[in-house]
């Protein structure tokens, strides 16, 4: 089991928005920290991103609040209300000012917060024994998921110090900004704009990397808090172990991606730049003809390339100067006979699969996760609300 860093305490519960499972995540800091977040882009933001991002604004935050299984999205001006009565509520538990707590949702989109149920359960806590009584990160992983099929949770040592971080989503998975909600901790000293320029670095290549759906939730948010109980940390060396932390949650989004067999990991490399080898490995880790040819361990070389060549605006790739890869394998432009092709599907059959496109144009490069598709994916998100 992880155990939260230095300072930190957690509260577990359950509200009983769909059943008695835990739904209800309150992660405390010792006080007011340095923190950092970055959230959906999307045009149908939910109250719990337009009210942190507020609250987060000036790099410090106290605690973090998630209820699962209810997104409070396009619910008008009184999902606002309840999602500050329960910043509110939080943060009169923990002892600290609403502006520095910051509230994270998930689930069905169009429905309130049960709020009958949310007050009674934070008046329960108020008046009961202290509540932070979960030492370690599983639970709070458990906690907030609603689709996943497993609780997701990273950690890295850094000096004196160490990064956790835990993380929820297999669906509605194409971030723009951020990812899902994923939530890390650390008890290493960092300055708080040094914090957000290294988070928002790190978030850009890992939890921005992934997608399962093609769809952007309307909740994303990925957030962190620094203690600094530990003391202070090389800063390089404190961006490389954010940085393995998020990755490891990464993968884990985009193998348990809903209805997932395979992760999918497409690495590009010859891009003009960073953002063109983004945007190439996007287009083949969401294309619905790839995914399927995975899951089917079907080496069907051909359509990636037609992901590769659909960007219409990308006039500087060349096919004559493309090779694509299955794991090792080249399979174009130096062609497999039949036998060969046969061989692959084996490599294909397995739990990853890596993708690798070489654009033959410049020094850019990306690597991009994400899932195959099934016919699980369609039962879930059929029955998602009934």
């Amino acid at each position: 089991m992880t155990e939260w860093p230095q300072g930190f305490r957690a509260h577990v519960g359950s509200i009983g928005i769909k059943d008695s499972a835990d739904d209800v995540l309150v992660l405390a800091a010792p006080g007011r920290v340095p923190a950092a977040a970055v959230f959906t882009r999307s045009r149908f933001e939910g109250p719990s991103v337009t009210v942190s991002r507020a609250h987060v604004a000036d790099h410090h935050l106290a605690a973090f609040v998630v209820i699962a299984r209810n997104a409070n999205v396009a619910t008008g001006d009184q999902g606002r209300r309840d999602a500050e009565e329960v910043v509110a509520g939080v943060a009169s538990l923990v002892g600290v000012s609403p502006d520095d707590v910051l509230i994270a949702s998930t689930g069905v989109i169009g429905r309130p917060y049960p709020m009958d149920r949310v007050r009674a359960h934070l008046g329960a806590l108020a008046d009961g024994p202290d509540p932070f009584d979960e030492h370690e990160a599983e639970p709070a992983a458990r906690a907030i998921m609603t689709t996943d099929t497993v609780a997701k949770v990273a950690s890295a040592p850094v000096g004196p110090a160490r990064i956790v971080g835990i993380a929820k989503g297999v669906g509605m998975i194409e971030p723009d900004m951020a990812t899902l909600i994923a939530l890390f901790c650390t008890d290493a000293e960092v300055a708080p704009d040094a914090l957000d320029a290294v988070f928002r670095r790190v978030i850009d290549r890992t939890l921005n990397a992934v997608s399962v759906d093609t769809d952007t939730s309307t909740s994303d948010t990925a957030a962190i808090m620094a203690s600094g109980v530990a003391g202070p940390v090389d800063l390089g060396a404190f961006e490389a172990a954010l940085g393995q932390v998020a990755l490891d949650l990464t993968r884990q989004i985009a193998s348990d991606g809903e209805g997932a067999t395979t992760l999918i990991e497409v690495r590009v490399t010859g891009a003009r730049d960073e953002a063109q080898a983004k945007r190439v490995g996007k287009a083949v880790v969401n294309s619905p003809l790839v995914k399927t040819a995975v899951h089917g361990a079907d080496p069907n070389w051909g359509r990636v390339a037609m992901a590769v060549g659909k960007g219409a605006d990308e006039t500087d790739i060349d096919p004559e100067r493309v090779t694509i890869a299955f794991g090792s394998t080249e399979v174009y432009p130096h062609l497999l006979d039949d036998r060969a092709l046969a061989g692959l599907s084996t490599y294909l059959a397995g739990d990853e699969v890596v993708i690798a496109v070489d654009l033959g144009i410049g020094p850019g490069s990306f690597t991009v996760y994400g899932c195959d598709l099934t016919d699980g994916y369609v039962r879930i998100n059929a029955d998602y609300t009934t």
